[in-house]
């Protein structure tokens, strides 16, 4: 039954897909289809990847909203993240829409992420448009896939409603829809018709009664924190006195100072807004992700906004290295504290706790990744720190300790899969399935346990020579599966400070591989390159040829050392065991010990 407040001028979608399948390239085209940006307007490629890492990783980490008009209908777009790691930002925004564009890559089919997102969009009995993208791509199997798709839906619990679905066939980058393969459509109109009629109109909850559920944050120097969300029923107009129903059952009156709707990649400023709208408030200090802004005397709130529990772990401390202090601007805990704290206004997947050891704080997240990337935008924002290496976060049922338990899949030429299996059998998984898609290469399906692939990536790309795929995603809660060595190789760590020379490193090369170049500052304890055997061994770096008023033929020979291997934040965090730490600073990522003097680590 609709209510006497429905808005059929308004759709709200999200569009949800694995990474990588073209979601940002599809609203771009949107975007410019229809006629947001001016004809001589200059834009740039994947425009709503707007954060600096996003653009340098071709990879979307928050969720973001836009709006079009089409045929007299206002339809708000959410671009969510495909990365399992950042799934917190997709469960948030699926509370904002009443359906969603199930994105899928012609060539790959359906992947761990699409599996994941469309499990969360049939839990909110959200109906969905399904896009096979990419139909162009040489090794496309639309049909393949689309069988795959109803596979799909029908593993995860469907109704029969939902396993109608509507298939539309795309090129994200060309901007071209069609309703079969075999239409000559030029455009993206049949799936902007397609939206129109699957995605029903916003239906208020209540008759006349205020209700905003808080999906976002967004801050502002002039304005203050910035409270994004859906309005589900009533109106709100700027000067309106509201509740603040809080997480903890506590209400608070304010007052609305400001106002905005969202119209292509702008935010307008308005006098009012109904239901079914995506609005942004300003002025309201305090408020929280899952509050929400209710009627000023009957305040009525929505069910809070529930996510899945972080998986993974990581200490932040204080940088306590012999540089401490040289790089950063933020140094201190009270400094790291103040940021993490920040960081879980806007991000529920992200947990921050007090920590055993003095000066630090346990961080726990999605993934690997997540926390990465958390890391890599502090150290952009001038902080330093050290973290040490990433824990699988665990659980007790009757009296069994419990571990994460990922999916993994992997795509690889058949050439590799003895290696990529041996590889996986050491860190205690198994394989659950093989398929064979001809053309040389084959998709391997395993379940591993979350501790098992800390480390693995860089490990399973050297092993498939670069060529393979790796994809991974929480599957469930299992048995502790013991023991798991993931690095088979020691380190080689300086024995004093100074500055690296050639002449050190050149007698050191046949040792292992080097991660310094000559002149690096070294330090004690500092890691400076990985030992070929498994135990640590502490090395000079810094020795210089003895100088003598003789010469010789072969005295003045250049010294050629192998090019060394500088590793990236998430390398380096796959790197080290448990008796090592990561440095990070805005200019530098050093690995040390824990004990920084030899003399006092065990041998």
């Amino acid at each position: 039954m609709i209510g006497p407040e429905s808005r059929k001028d308004i759709r709200n979608v999200a569009i949800i897909a694995h990474v990588d399948h073209g979601k940002t390239t599809l609203v771009d085209a949107m975007l410019k289809q229809s006629g947001t940006f001016r004809d001589n307007e200059r834009v740039v490629e994947r425009i709503m990847d707007n954060l600096d890492l996003e653009r340098e990783r071709g990879i979307t980490i928050m969720a973001k909203n836009t709006a079009i008009h089409y045929r007299g209908v206002k339809i708000n777009i959410v671009d969510t993240p495909g990365h399992s790691d950042f799934g917190g930002e997709v469960e948030r925004v699926l509370k904002m829409v009443d359906g969603v564009m199930l994105l899928v890559d012609a060539s790959e089919g359906p992947l761990p992420q699409t599996r994941f997102v469309l499990r969360k969009a049939l839990e909110e009995s959200l109906p969905a448009i399904v896009v096979v993208n990419k139909i162009d791509r040489s090794d496309a199997r639309p049909q393949e896939v689309v069988n795959e798709i109803y596979d799909l839906f029908i593993d995860l619990g469907a109704n029969e409603e939902q396993i109608g679905f509507p298939i539309l066939y795309a090129v994200s980058r060309a901007g071209v829809a069609k309703r079969s393969l075999e239409d000559g459509s030029e455009d993206l109109r049949p799936l902007f018709d397609q939206i129109l009629t699957s995605i029903p109109a916003p239906q208020p909850l209540r008759a006349g009664k205020l209700q905003i559920l808080v999906t976002m944050l967004d801050y502002n120097d002039y304005v203050g924190r910035i409270a994004i969300g859906r309005i589900f029923s009533g109106r709100v107009a700027v000067g309106d006195n509201v509740s603040v129903c809080k997480l903890d059952g506590s209400v608070e009156k304010t007052r609305i100072t400001k106002l905005y709707t969202f119209d292509g990649l702008k935010r307008q400023a308005v006098d009012a807004a109904g239901a079914g709208e995506i609005i942004a408030l300003a002025g309201i200090e305090g408020i929280f992700i899952g509050e929400t802004v209710a009627d000023a005397e009957d305040p009525i709130p929505l069910p809070a906004i529930l996510v899945d529990e972080p998986t993974m772990s990581m200490i932040f401390g204080v940088n306590t290295s012999t540089f401490a202090g040289r790089e950063g601007k933020y140094v201190t805990s009270r400094h790291l504290r103040e940021r993490l704290d920040v960081e879980t206004l806007g991000n529920v997947a992200i947990r921050v706790e007090e920590s055993i050891a003095m000066d630090s704080l346990k961080v726990s997240g999605r993934g690997e990744l997540q926390l990465a990337i958390l890391i890599e935008m502090m150290r952009r924002e001038g902080y330093e720190m050290q973290v040490a290496k990433p824990q699988v976060v665990t659980r007790t049922l009757d009296g069994r300790k419990l571990e994460p338990v990922e999916l993994v899949v992997i795509d690889c030429p058949m050439i590799f899969i003895g290696v990529v299996s041996e590889a996986l059998g050491r860190r205690k998984g198994q394989m659950t399935k093989r398929v064979n898609h001809g053309a040389g290469r084959v998709r391997l399906e395993f379940e591993v346990p979350s501790r098992g692939l800390i480390g693995f990536r860089s490990e399973f790309l050297t092993n498939t020579k670069g060529t393979g795929l790796l994809n991974t995603i929480f599957l469930r809660w299992g048995e502790w599966s013991g023991v798991i060595t993931n690095r088979l190789t020691g380190a080689l760590v300086a024995d004093r400070a100074g500055a690296a020379t050639s002449y050190a490193l050149y007698n050191l090369q046949e040792r292992g591989e080097l991660f310094i170049k000559p002149g690096t500052a070294v330090y004690e304890g500092m890691i400076v390159g990985e030992n070929a055997r498994d135990v640590d061994l502490d090395v000079n770096v810094t020795k210089e040829k003895k100088l003598t008023n003789m010469r010789s033929s072969t005295a003045d020979e250049a010294i050629r050392l192998v090019p060394f291997r500088e590793l990236s934040l998430e390398q380096a965090l796959e790197f080290i065991n448990e008796d090592e730490l990561v440095e990070i600073t805005p200019t530098s990522i050093r690995m040390r010990k824990k004990t920084l003097s030899a003399g006092r680590r065990p041998k």
